[in-house]
């Protein structure tokens, strides 16, 4: 009782302290002050959650009439050598995913949802992003959606201030079909058999709520899929991970350079003022040959997911895609060696060099060699320790890296996704039951070496490959996959972490699917959080995941933080909170 009216004492002090915060700034600026039910403000210490909820009509989609992907015509059919289709089911949610089995780019927009959260999973509010379907936000406002089963999108990362946290979505409508795999504005592939444009968004939200959006034409044909902006030292720049292309090759040389690691500058205009750099800006740049391999697709090597950034190094992660390495990576920026890879890596696999500094600007590359060699000088490196065979060999044993967090200079924690391997019988999927990588990795640095093992894998808790119910959701076979339904864990994608004061680490994490849905992307997954013993290199007895929520039918869980202004102190956070309204104290 006395640790819940001690927080509940610091949460009214800090509501207080916030709303006085608001009221001066307000007031200087000649502002009008919202009702107090009105103001939107995150408490630091809690969670943040992103998270999008189907509403489309069943009227969206006619089966057997309408057309996909939207607008496919005989000549978008012949330069993309993929025949248009007809849908085979209407809007209906789940059965309106089975249209994925018909059209590979199939998706609905739909909204993003932040939920505040305390530590415990009880929700204190939720927000919305910005969407078409709210009163008043009309086709120029300041808007952004999230493709509703892109299980990869809308990964939440805190500012390197700590004083927002960042995303990645579309400029599009909600309701609006196949914009996850549709072109860029100024980055047009005619092979790409979804002939919509779209550009992608990178959208900042800080501890009042306020959102920020930027547009960009990186990730024509895919997605953008995790951000952190980079505010330190007057920078102000995004850096972005994603995918690009979906079409022929060779890729147009956009496509090949709005993949993979991105950087970008941050708007603070209204989407509509902006104008938008037609050539994306790579920051990071790897090719299997660094480690000795034949040359892979170019611009696929980097179909990246994770992203975090830790003492000065951007690190990223590849999990999925048959070309590449699923592993973990990291931007090196002390130059190149003689054989033209990083300094960090001369055989493609190293640790960062010491003194590292972040990233102020893009990779400067020829874009005369783009098609045939990437975008060089490559600047990529795999940490040493982590895998480096090649994903068109993967195997249900092999690792899907997803989320990273550091806890420490010598411990990182990696999501494990698995392998999606919907196999099912005797009433379990039964890949995901047996594997023994997917979940929560430990990997701990031998400073001797500068060498990453892996010390376990959590995977208590989870119940992979178990299928579970959700209320309203289908039970029973899918007519369409001749599988269940039923959705089972198994893995992790987005992932944080904390170090707690008692030698222990809480994690919290969303969950991967496998089930008989018609896109696993589509199912109601969940939050879970479990608690590790910093030190331990063998997994400890009894540690076990809690599920602190489970998404509901329709409703689909994808980036976990902590809220802006977690880990500054409290002078740093009326710093932070007078910046906001442009009333920053004077620099000494």
């Amino acid at each position: 009782m006395i640790a819940k009216e001690t927080r509940s004492r610091r949460e009214r002090s800090l509501s207080n302290m916030r709303f006085a915060i608001a009221l001066l700034a307000t007031t200087a600026l000649g502002g009008t002050l919202a009702y107090a039910d009105e103001i939107t403000f995150f408490l630091p210490g809690n969670l943040l959650l992103s998270h999008s909820i189907y509403s489309s009509p069943a009227s969206i989609l006619t089966p057997g009439t309408t057309v996909l992907p939207p607008g496919c015509t005989a000549a978008t059919a012949a330069a993309s050598a993929t025949p248009c289709v007809t849908a085979n089911a209407d809007g209906t949610y789940p059965t309106v995913f089975n249209n994925d089995q018909v059209d590979a780019s199939f998706g609905i927009t739909a909204p993003i949802l932040l939920d505040e959260l305390r530590p415990n999973g009880d929700l204190v509010q939720s927000i919305e992003v910005p969407n078409t379907s709210e009163r008043g936000v009309n086709s120029t406002a300041d808007q952004m959606v999230t493709s509703f089963s892109s299980k990869s999108e809308i990964a939440l990362n805190l500012s390197l201030d700590r004083n927002s946290v960042s995303f990645m979505g579309y400029l599009a409508p909600v309701n609006t079909i196949d914009v996850s795999n549709s072109n860029t504005p100024a980055v047009v592939d005619p092979t790409n058999p979804v002939p919509g444009s779209n550009y992608r968004v990178v959208a900042s939200v800080d501890a009042f709520g306020q959102f920020h959006f930027t547009k960009t034409n990186a990730y024509s044909g895919n997605n953008g899929r995790a951000a952190i902006l980079n505010n330190a030292g007057g920078a102000n720049v995004y850096y972005t991970v994603g995918n690009a292309g979906n079409g022929a090759n060779p890729q147009p040389v956009g496509v090949i350079e709005g993949a993979g690691a991105q950087i970008i500058p941050a708007s603070r205009l209204p989407e509509a003022h902006q104008v938008v750099p037609e050539t994306p800006s790579p920051v990071g740049s790897f090719s299997v040959a660094e480690l000795g391999g034949k040359a892979d697709k170019v611009g696929k090597d980097t179909n990246f997911r994770g992203l975090t950034v830790f003492n000065n190094v951007i690190y990223t992660t590849k999990g999925s895609g048959s070309n590449g390495v699923n592993t973990v990576y990291f931007v090196d920026t002390s130059g190149n060696a003689a054989s033209g890879n990083p300094k960090a890596c001369p055989a493609g696999t190293g640790v960062p060099a010491q003194g590292a500094t972040l990233p102020t600007q893009g990779i400067a590359f020829t874009a005369a060699t783009v098609q045939t060699a990437g975008i060089t000088p490559l600047n990529m490196c795999v940490l040493n320790g982590f895998p480096t065979a090649i994903a068109k060999n993967a195997t249900d044993a092999s690792l899907y890296p997803f989320g990273i967090w550091f806890a420490n200079a010598t411990t990182l924690y990696v999501a494990d996704e698995g392998a999606g391997d919907n196999k099912f019988a005797s009433n379990s999927y039964t890949a995901a039951a047996a594997s023994t990588t997917a979940g929560l990795q430990k990997w701990v640095l031998n400073t001797q070496t500068n060498t990453w093992s892996l010390a376990y894998t959590m995977q208590l808790g989870l119940n992979l490959g178990e299928p579970y119910t959700v209320k309203g959701y289908p039970t029973g076979t899918n007519p369409v996959t001749n599988l269940p339904w039923s959705p089972a864990t198994d893995g992790l994608r987005n992932l944080t972490g904390q170090v707690n004061g008692d030698g222990t680490v809480t994690i919290y994490a969303i969950t991967s699917t496998v089930s008989g849905g018609g896109d696993q992307g589509a199912d109601p997954n969940k939050l879970v959080m479990i608690k590790d013993k910093l030190k331990a290199t063998t997994l400890p007895a009894n540690e076990s995941f809690t599920t602190l929520r489970t998404a509901k039918s329709g409703e689909v869980l994808r980036g976990i933080s902590f809220t802006p202004g977690t880990g500054l102190s409290p002078g740093q956070e009326i710093s932070s909170l007078l910046c906001d309204f442009g009333l920053c104290p004077p620099q000494h």
